[in-house]
């Protein structure tokens, strides 16, 4: 295969993993790593430093957007990166002197929780009588709808900083965004609103993915052949969700999503078995 078919194909799978983690919340690692793992045969941490590139480009291209439109919870997405950041930073120095097959198994793991928490019911009542902490921390808020603006308090904030720090870990150790760990903290266990969780996890997971980075770039895990036609893409398929969000109802994307990442979430867990990273 040439450089320039190489380039070709990244860049669109590429845009069509920004394109999903855009409009599901996330991230586009779950389709990045699969397909230079997979297709590809890159290793797996060479795959992990390019996706955790495309997480920071996702998050840009889809975050600017959704802030504009006022779904986005900034405050609130600052207030948890706190937690992300620490266990982004913790899961990529343990993810360094973790064996590949290893990481592959759990990556795929990952990805079976990651399709069925796409496919749980979500919340979309907006809450009307929140815990103290959130009205102490300012982080209630109100989001558009074709019917004015919708405000929303919040629950269990200990409970949901929690899990962002486990999504933190998942993510430096995996390139992955955590986007359903995240979309879990905010929507099941704080009880915010679907649009309101997706969007914020858009806006978290560029700022997790940059933390952990940081330490990928210092081990050598960042080439510049796979990563630029990564982000490309990813950028261009993260604005394209951007604006299909807005308009579109995701449920058939969301099925097609699953039984994608399912079929390979298997594949990865028995190469990650046989040895084959």
């Amino acid at each position: 295969m040439s450089i320039l078919t190489f380039t070709i194909i990244l860049i669109l799978g590429a845009y069509l993993a920004g394109l999903v983690g855009s409009l599901t919340g996330l991230g586009g690692g779950v389709v990045v790593i699969p397909l230079l793992t997979l297709v590809f045969h890159v290793d797996i941490r060479y795959a992990i430093g390019a996706a955790l590139l495309a997480s920071i480009a996702n998050s840009s291209g889809a975050a600017s957007a959704y802030i504009k439109e006022g779904i986005t919870n900034i405050r609130l997405g600052m207030f948890l990166e706190i937690a992300t950041t620490v266990g982004a930073v913790t899961g990529a120095l343990i993810a360094v002197y973790t064996p590949t097959n290893t990481i592959a198994i759990l990556f795929g793991a990952v990805l079976l929780f990651s399709a069925a928490m796409t496919l749980r019911k979500k919340n979309q009542e907006a809450l009307t009588e929140g815990s103290k902490w959130s009205a102490t921390l300012k982080l209630d808020n109100s989001y558009p709808t074709p019917n004015g603006l919708v405000k929303y308090k919040l629950k269990n904030i200990g409970g949901g900083f929690s899990i962002m720090t486990l999504a933190g870990v998942m993510s430096g150790l995996l390139g992955i965004g955590s986007g359903a760990l995240k979309v879990l903290a905010m929507d099941t266990t704080m009880k915010i609103p679907f649009k309101v969780s997706t969007t914020t996890s858009n806006f978290m997971i560029g700022v997790t993915a940059a933390a952990s980075a940081v330490v990928y770039l210092q081990r050598g895990y960042m080439d510049p052949g796979i990563a630029f036609p990564v982000v490309l893409g990813v950028l261009g398929g993260a604005f394209t969700g951007a604006k299909l969000l807005t308009k579109i109802n995701p449920t058939t994307l969301r099925w097609i999503f699953c039984i994608a990442i399912t079929f390979v979430a298997i594949e990865m867990i028995y190469n990650g078995l046989q040895h084959n990273f």
